[in-house]
């Protein structure tokens, strides 16, 4: 899939651990970086030479002037962390949703990032979370935009820089987070990432530089498929929740 290369990137999840690393690897790239930001005043303290736009993922009215005008979004946003009730359907699902919705029909390069085990159905109390970050998942896929589906390892500082990409969704290992963010970027700006849904892992070794030789090694979801390649089909859709339901036959139309 050859896709136009993507000039202005909206980054949602901006401030958190991840999204930090992926603005500035964005702006290393050349892309001109859009924050969204339900603060924008601690926004500009933390991404002081970004630009940012207030937005609340739970308001989608928010929404549209920040998707205004970009040809990429990267979605590394997760749950707050607050407890309330229903934050991974909130935040994690209609985050992505809401902000899909207000593209009103564009279709920008998009980057997910989303987690390992999220197609398992052994996650004890992360079920709940990881199944929500599951059905996002599958309105990017549904959505018709170019897209890359990145579920990173865990998160670990000492991990090794040689990068590897899984489908299936059955082993573990640790990733820096740094590597993640460039993963995402590059997913952005590389034609042999775009369609595929892949667990990103690494090993000790060489850091990796061939990024379209890396991304090559994922086998591409179907058309129009609701997982990605190689997923087990453990959450059938006529057992979710109606309003994912009705998302997904929205999307679909």
């Amino acid at each position: 899939m050859t896709t136009a290369t993507p000039q202005r990137v909206l980054l949602i999840g901006a401030t958190g651990g991840t999204g930090r690393l992926a603005a500035a690897a964005a702006a290393r790239h050349g892309l001109k970086v859009r924050a969204l930001a339900r603060n924008p005043q601690r926004a500009r303290t933390i991404l002081p030479d970004v630009e940012i736009v207030q937005g609340d993922l739970e308001d989608p009215a928010s929404l549209t002037a920040a998707v205004q005008d970009v040809d990429a979004i990267l979605f590394t946003h997760g749950s707050d962390s607050d407890g309330r009730p229903g934050s991974a359907q909130r935040i994690d699902y209609g985050g992505v949703a809401n902000t899909l919705n207000a593209l009103n029909g564009r279709r920008p390069r998009i980057a997910l990032m989303t987690s390992i085990n999220v197609t398992r159905s052994d996650n004890g109390a992360y079920q709940d979370l990881l199944d929500w970050k599951r059905r996002s998942e599958r309105l990017v896929r549904l959505s018709g935009a170019p897209y890359t589906i990145v579920r990173p390892s865990w998160f670990n500082p000492g991990a090794g820089k040689h990068l590897v990409i899984k489908q299936g969704d059955t082993g573990s290992g640790a990733v820096r987070r740094e590597d993640v963010a460039e993963v995402l970027i590059r997913s952005l700006l590389t034609d042999e990432a775009a369609g595929k849904t892949f667990e990103l892992y690494a090993t000790a070794g060489t850091p990796t530089s061939d990024w379209a030789g890396l991304f090559d090694t994922a086998v591409p979801d179907a058309d129009g498929a609701l997982d990605g390649a190689k997923d087990t089909g453990n959450l059938p859709l006529e057992k979710e929740p109606a309003p994912v339901r009705e998302d997904v036959a929205r999307f679909r139309a």
